[in-house]
């Protein structure tokens, strides 16, 4: 194979990682072809199409059009297997984050695209699937009922939650046992399972005792019909109290190089703990994929174009982190996306992040982070980039959402848990 000469370069740098096909009309047209793209549309449309055409001619021409890094690795990475948390519990050391497939993140994607990402998921070696009865709500776990029966049900880690309660456009969040007991039955039966492997409270119902919704999941737990449970945005003191009345094996939260403050107590407490850690959102939710123009891209009804750090009076700000990332990630020869998964996978075995995505070449590129390896001089270089003050923006609109909003009443004298 040819090296890249340096135009091949720079042109996928153009396409891969500032994804602005207008800004380099002017450069491409002496392209071959360019009055047939041309015709009839406008400039950004025809910068498209000719770029997507110098790619298509690049690769029959023998190129390496990816990074060196990508093209070694993507078609060879394994994906080993990790303990997540101590009991018992073992995923692939990174998961598949569904929920973009069936909601939240823009419209639903064909349902026969999803269920060939997951097989495809499975088949390279990713096995933890993570979804919820929230994400539709309930179609994601009726897409993933559906890839299960395909006969792979056995060689997944299944993953799901509970606690967000919809009802006439309303949100509730809910943690008592009579609800905790019914969404459990729904979840088996879309899902088409007898049991599910890891059982997230999604959210903490701040009027129920801990103890009174964990005590409810340890009897699903002896009724066989959960393996092992979870929190999802719950405090470093409603964790200790969960796990005094049964372990907790993993708590999920958002971990990424712009989402940190997590480190300060919440990390901590589940190492000590020895509570598996997943990081969701570990791409920033996109942003450290592509940058501030992905804003651009997002339809009405994605609800990251309505997310604070997502405005325009803080994204500005927010840009410089992912130039500083884009920078890195050049000079690795690897993508931003990967970059940020591996500095992830470089806190430790006990953590496992679940990128999500909807496309099968995004999925590759995600792997390859797995093969990734950064020096201490380069990860002590990303979180000095990745400080306090590097994002301005609140993940969500408002605490309601997040751990902060997560301490439950003590249990009363006398309560059953």
């Amino acid at each position: 194979m040819q090296e890249p000469c340096e135009v091949s370069v720079w042109i996928y740098r153009v396409m891969k990682v500032y994804r602005d096909f207008a800004a380099v009309v002017m450069d491409l047209r002496e392209v071959p072809g360019r009055d047939k793209y041309f015709s009839g549309r406008d400039t950004k449309c025809w910068c498209k199409s000719v770029a997507e055409n110098i790619s298509r001619r690049l690769v029959m021409a023998d190129y390496n059009l990816q990074p060196n890094f990508d093209r070694k690795t993507m078609a060879t990475t394994k994906v080993g297997r990790i303990k997540l948390g101590s009991q018992g519990l073992e995923v692939s050391a990174q998961g598949l984050g569904c929920m973009g497939m069936s909601a939240i993140y823009g419209p639903p994607k064909r349902e026969a695209d999803m269920v060939a990402l997951t097989h495809h998921a499975i088949n390279s070696g990713v096995t933890l699937l993570d979804t919820s009865d929230v994400y539709g709500p309930h179609t994601n776990e009726i897409l993933l009922g559906k890839a299960l029966k395909a006969g792979v049900r056995n060689r997944v880690e299944l993953a799901t939650k509970f606690g967000i309660h919809l009802t006439e456009g309303q949100r509730e969040i809910r943690g008592d046992p009579a609800y905790v007991r019914a969404a459990c039955e729904g979840s088996l039966k879309r899902l088409g399972v007898d049991c599910i492997d890891l059982y997230y409270q999604h959210r903490i119902d701040t009027r129920v005792p801990i103890e009174v919704t964990i005590g409810e999941l340890k009897k699903l737990v002896e009724e066989g019909k959960v393996k092992y449970i979870g929190l999802s945005e719950a405090s470093a003191s409603t964790i200790r109290r969960a796990h005094a009345v049964h372990p907790i094996t993993a708590v999920q939260l958002e971990w990424s190089l712009w989402s940190r403050d997590v480190e300060e107590e919440i990390v901590p407490t589940c190492r000590e703990l020895g509570i598996g850690i997943v990081a969701y959102s570990p791409l920033g939710r996109g942003f450290l994929s592509s940058g501030p123009k992905m804003v651009e891209t997002l339809s009405n009804d994605d609800f990251r174009k309505y997310l604070p750090r997502f405005q325009p009076e803080n994204l500005k700000h927010n840009e410089r982190l992912f130039e500083q990332v884009n920078k890195i990630a050049a000079r690795k020869e690897c993508t931003p996306s990967q970059l940020a998964l591996a500095w992830i996978h470089h806190q430790g075995n006990d953590v496992c992040p679940i990128p999500g995505t909807t496309k099968i070449e995004n999925f590759k590129q995600n792997i390859a982070a797995v093969a990734l390896k950064l020096t201490p001089k380069e990860m002590a270089e990303l979180e000095s980039i990745a400080s306090a003050d590097a994002v301005k923006g609140d993940r969500y609109i408002g605490t309601f959402a997040t751990y902060h909003e997560s301490e439950t009443p003590p249990l009363s004298s006398g309560q059953p848990v």
